[in-house]
């Protein structure tokens, strides 16, 4: 990755939070909890993930920096839903977490400089992932869900009465 490249990305990275409450913004909350499918996860579900991942994305740059080659775990997201209880939770709360942990490390990655770019991780599922790899997961980790969001949306509005 380029450093313009990585600029961009960081930017995007940096906004993500004010993306998705501008995406959020255009699904009813009365629709929140609709579920597509039996796999499916409602917009609600979604949110609650987003913080979690960002908890996870949080510890995972942290130790690319701080600790270069050490471990980190995938997690299955399913589960973590069912098991967490997403429904239950806040999404508000969720949205909350999700802008201070990702205000914090866009802080943090602003000032790195371009040698600990190349710092990895080992992640238990896919191996060594370097920083600009995680960046390239995490900048984009927003953007996909709005569009699963959308896709949730669409759904609920085929089987709402006109």
């Amino acid at each position: 990755m380029t450093p313009a490249e990585r600029n961009t990305r960081i930017a995007a990275y940096g906004a993500a939070h004010e993306t998705l409450v501008r995406a959020l913004a255009q699904f009813p909350r009365a629709m929140w909890q609709f579920r597509a499918g039996p796999d499916g996860w409602t917009i609600h579900e979604i949110v609650v993930h987003i913080a979690d991942s960002e908890a996870n994305s949080f510890i995972r740059c942290r130790r690319a920096i701080a600790e270069p080659g050490g471990g980190v775990y995938g997690y299955d997201e399913m589960r973590w839903a069912r098991e967490l209880g997403y429904h239950g939770q806040s999404a508000d709360d969720a949205l909350e977490l999700f802008k201070w942990l990702r205000l914090t490390t866009f802080k943090l990655i602003q000032t790195l400089h371009a040698e600990a770019w190349t710092r990895t991780f080992v992640h238990s599922d896919s191996g060594p992932v370097t920083l600009d790899g995680w960046l390239d997961t995490y900048e984009r980790h927003v953007r996909d869900h709005i569009e699963q969001m959308q896709g949730v949306y669409a759904a609920w509005l085929k089987q709402k009465p006109a």
